[in-house]
């Protein structure tokens, strides 16, 4: 064996650990205002403002109680049971519509496929600010205003553009062994679909969902101009409300009501971590 052959694990292993190391700084880097933001919901205003460090001088939980009464007549029980009662009939319309226009584009020829496809990819580059003023004004003539049908039912159409462009370039590394296969034992489109597709979909799909919830759950601008009524106010609302709700704003109250409304999109993200990932980083399976 050879000197140079002889020193090479030395090198790679001294070469991981630097990257390991960097990796570990940047990764206490990227956590650290969480953390702070953990440590600040034990600490009063004063502490807040003065003291850079995370950790508290004592743990206190009467930050977390308070601010889960809210300054209203309803707890922030309310406003998540709110959160989820868009979220979820969200997630699953945005699935099933995306699903289904993605599987169209990737799987069928029809007329004006490739123009239909570039306009809806310049969708995605539209700013969504330009289509509120037309959004409310189509919904107030619909008498959706105050309910939660403007923020759930243009999802059913497969407005995500995002996640259609996503499901499509996966479908496109999915082989069609099995397709083709099933289509002589009989199968039609839909049971192509729901039978072959979807099981290998599943990472992309994952990834729809995990998106749509953490997107949905952190949506400000939408609930603000749709909502009127308070006890139909989601997490979002309900956190600005108790700002502003009193002149002097006790900080730890809110910040440890952020820590709170921050555990289910964290929970979802680390359940399906592992198909997240699979599904973001990989344009399909390979034959």
């Amino acid at each position: 064996m050879s000197a140079e052959n002889m020193r090479s694990p030395t090198s790679g292993g001294g070469h991981a650990w630097v990257r390991y190391v960097a990796l570990v700084l940047v990764a206490l880097v990227m956590l650290y205002p969480l953390f702070w933001l953990i440590g600040a919901s034990f600490k009063s205003n004063s502490e807040i403002f003065t003291e850079v460090g995370f950790w508290p001088q004592r743990f206190d939980f009467s930050a977390y109680a308070k601010g889960w009464k809210t300054s209203t007549e309803y707890t922030f029980a309310t406003y998540f049971l709110n959160s989820f009662l868009i979220t979820i009939p969200r997630i699953v319309v945005t699935v099933i519509s995306c699903v289904l226009v993605a599987y169209a584009f990737a799987r069928f020829e029809f007329w004006g496929k490739k123009i239909l496809f570039s306009i809806m990819v310049g969708t995605m580059m539209l700013p969504l600010i330009v289509l509120r003023l037309p959004q409310y004004l189509v919904f107030r003539e619909l008498g959706w205003l105050d309910s939660y049908l403007p923020l759930i039912v243009p999802s059913a159409f497969a407005t995500d553009t995002f996640f259609i462009f996503m499901l499509v370039q996966f479908l496109k590394g999915i082989p069609r062994d099995m397709e083709e296969a099933a289509q002589i034992d009989g199968c039609n489109a839909l049971q192509l679909l729901w039978y072959i597709i979807v099981p290998l979909l599943k990472p992309a799909i994952v990834s729809v969902i995990v998106f749509q919830f953490i997107w949905t759950m952190n949506d400000f601008m939408g609930p603000l101009i749709y909502l009127a009524s308070v006890e139909k106010y989601p997490v979002s609302l309900a956190l600005k409300m108790s700002i502003g709700a009193t002149e002097e704003v006790e900080w730890a109250n809110v910040i440890a009501i952020s820590v709170v409304a921050l555990i289910p999109s964290v929970a979802v993200f680390f359940a399906a971590q592992k198909h997240f990932i699979e599904g973001a980083t990989s344009s399909g399976v390979k034959g």
